[in-house]
């Protein structure tokens, strides 16, 4: 990282020793499970390569350089796969490679060579793995505002002539992107039949590489283009749309439904950030979260952007939103805390359900409740399932206790 990008914001500057300390004390999971989300759609060897990285990793700096060597090595054992006709070691291998290459963006925050580099080889990655994936996988580019939001649409199978599949719209969050939104093997949406197309809107991974930028709205209008794109597309059922979030997804999926209307037949999100004005995770948590919005947001000044941050709120959208919501989240959310979130909900005048997990983090994850109750991933891909079914619910408030017992109130 450049002196002049760390010099952006003061907390960084200050903080960033005790960060360095912290990363060598706990590990490189402090402030969120970036190893477990970061190589899930790789499946059991991706999950094995990434804790071998995150074991090396003693401070900021180490990041790019572990995660690129690891890349590199897989990316070399791929190659040689395919030479010798091992196809389904090479699709896993360029799989993991693109992965470790998308994890070793983390720290940068700013677009120059090493990022662009990180990035061109975790394309080709992804693209040598399309070529012997599992399931159709279509790369995409959606015109937006004179660039192209890049994504990747996947079909749960070759689609028979004139079949149609549904599909949702995959919303990752701050730290995450496209290439982690949908797993190898097993993939929950895929196996229901349902298509995914994972994207990264505005200020998102590569998309802010591109130059597009995020606004405290802009989303709005990234929704409405991709689903005029999916609507036209051959393989995919216009009426039976959906949206997911994951993280700060949370904020702009539901600035997608507001946008959308009727045009989805519902929106689920998980993982909160709601809280307007964003005080927590800029202001309170890992300097890092503050620092990368900058990135995405094209401020430079910090007191500029501290001013940009105060309209960062979903209570002038929520009212407008009319298809189905479902709001996962954990008790401790130490990003976003959960009150904000109910008070979002409480807004909300479509059909509505929130989730709450006692005792579970961010993640919504690292809690009794979590373990006993309904699994909160399940849960959601199950209720987005339902939705295109048309399956009636009542809208509730529920609470999942920390022996798994859920709680519901009216709402």
């Amino acid at each position: 990282m450049s002196t002049n990008v760390g010099g952006r914001m003061r907390r960084w500057q200050e903080q960033r020793w005790i960060l360095d300390a912290v990363i060598r004390t706990v590990g490189v999971e402090w402030d969120q499970g970036r190893l477990r989300y970061g190589a899930a759609p790789g499946g059991s060897q991706a999950a094995g390569e990434f804790r071998t990285v995150g074991s090396k990793i003693k401070r900021v700096g180490d990041f790019v350089r572990e995660f690129s060597n690891a890349a590199t090595r897989r990316e070399k054992k791929a190659a040689a796969f395919e030479a010798a006709g091992r196809i389904v070691s090479a699709r896993e291998s360029y799989m993991t490679a693109s992965l470790l290459w998308a994890a070793g963006r983390w720290p940068i925050f700013e677009t120059n060579d090493e990022l662009e580099n990180l990035e061109k080889r975790m394309n080709y990655c992804y693209a040598k793995f399309i070529e012997f994936a599992p399931h159709p996988v279509e790369i995409v580019r959606i015109p937006f505002q004179g660039k192209e939001l890049p994504a990747y649409l996947h079909l749960p199978r070759k689609a028979n002539p004139g079949e149609t599949f549904p599909c949702v719209v995959n919303i990752p969050g701050m730290d995450s992107s496209k290439e982690t939104g949908v797993n190898m093997y097993g993939d929950a949406y895929l196996e229901r039949g349902i298509a995914v197309l994972s994207i990264d809107g505005p200020g998102q991974a590569e998309s802010v590489a591109l130059g597009i930028f995020v606004t405290n709205s802009n989303h709005m209008d990234a929704a409405e283009v991709v689903i005029d794109w999916l609507e036209k597309h051959p393989t995919i059922d216009s009426e039976k749309l959906l949206v997911r979030g994951s993280s700060f997804g949370t904020y702009w999926g539901l600035q997608w439904a507001a946008a959308l209307g009727n045009r989805i037949k519902g929106v689920a999100v998980s993982g909160v950030c709601h809280e307007p004005g964003c005080d927590t995770i800029f202001n309170m948590a890992s300097p890092s979260f503050k620092l990368r919005y900058m990135w995405m947001s094209d401020y430079d000044d910090e007191a500029e952007f501290d001013k940009f941050a105060r309209t960062i709120d979903l209570r002038p959208f929520v009212p407008s939103i009319t298809c189905p919501v479902l709001i996962m989240a954990g008790e401790q959310d130490q990003l976003s805390p959960v009150e904000h979130s109910y008070d979002v909900f409480d807004l909300i005048t479509a059909p509505k359900e929130i989730v709450v997990y006692e005792g579970a983090n961010h993640s919504v994850a690292d809690a009794s409740s979590v373990v006993l109750g309904d699994n909160p991933k399940d849960y959601l891909v199950n209720w987005l399932e339902e939705r295109i079914n048309e399956k009636i619910f009542e809208s509730v408030k529920g609470f999942v206790d920390s022996s798994g017992h859920r709680v519901d109130t009216p709402a």
